[in-house]
């Protein structure tokens, strides 16, 4: 992944920028999927917060253990893990699916990934794969866009009608030569979506693979998230991915409480 941009110092943070709270944030928002380690200067660059600041913030972050050292660079400690673990309504809706994941993964033989809408992007809460499988792009508390993934459109589709309408102001990022950067396109895409009940994409997101999702709804009928199957296009079975991914989600619906 290619390093990410210089960010508008304060970027969504309004005044609380100005806090030493909202620095911390900057910081430990710096780290990206693709990032094992920083150096202290790509913080800086990333945050827009001068190396002194930044170098006095790090070592209270690790103090906290929310950062560790990596030789002179810097990583996402053990402490941000933890905390994130005891969210409790993903973690109750992790654990739920869990079971499910595995019985797909062992009937598919292809990866088998949850994910949850956290602001304009699709967070990442679980991932079924088999041992030494490359498939991309993808990490357990990774986050992905929206609008080229086939779980992102899932969440399109059975969010509210203003998170599309969001989206589709804001320039839409192309990843391959098959991403969907035309809003109409999507908008179509996703009315197609909510009438079938399923998403699918292919090489949008990564060349060599394509996706099938479905949507995960609580007792309520609220929207939990969606489960997808990723797999390499030249060997996939989208009709068969969607028909297994539906029946899941129908028991989910039907069997848990889960809101």
């Amino acid at each position: 992944m290619a390093s990410t941009g210089p960010r508008a110092y304060g970027d969504g943070l309004g005044q609380g920028a100005n806090s030493v709270l909202g620095k911390a944030r900057l910081i430990l928002e710096a780290f990206q999927i693709d990032d094992d380690d920083l150096s202290l200067s790509e913080l800086s660059r990333r945050t827009g917060i001068s190396k002194a600041s930044v170098h006095r913030l790090a070592q209270e972050l690790l103090d906290w253990g929310m950062l560790e050292r990596a030789g002179t660079d810097y990583r996402l400690g053990m402490r941000a893990f933890e905390l994130g673990s005891r969210v409790p309504r993903l973690r109750v809706l992790r654990d739920a699916i869990r079971p499910y994941m595995d019985n797909l993964h062992f009937a598919t033989k292809e990866t088998v990934h949850l994910g949850v809408l956290d602001g304009l992007e699709v967070l990442y809460l679980e991932k079924v794969a088999a041992r030494g499988q490359t498939t991309r792009p993808s990490r357990i508390a990774g986050r992905m866009p929206l609008h080229c993934t086939a779980t992102g459109k899932i969440l399109l589709a059975f969010s509210a009608p203003t998170l599309l309408e969001e989206i589709l102001a804001r320039p839409l990022e192309r990843r391959t030569p098959s991403t969907i950067v035309l809003p109409g396109v999507l908008a179509e895409q996703v009315r197609k979506t909510r009438s079938a009940g399923h998403s699918t994409e292919s090489e949008e997101t990564a060349i060599g693979y394509c996706s099938v999702a479905v949507p995960l709804f609580g007792s309520s009928g609220l929207l939990l998230g969606a489960l997808s199957i990723t797999a390499p296009t030249f060997r996939a079975h989208t009709a068969q991915y969607a028909a297994a991914l539906t029946a899941v989600s129908r028991r989910v619906a039907a069997t848990h409480q889960i809101n």
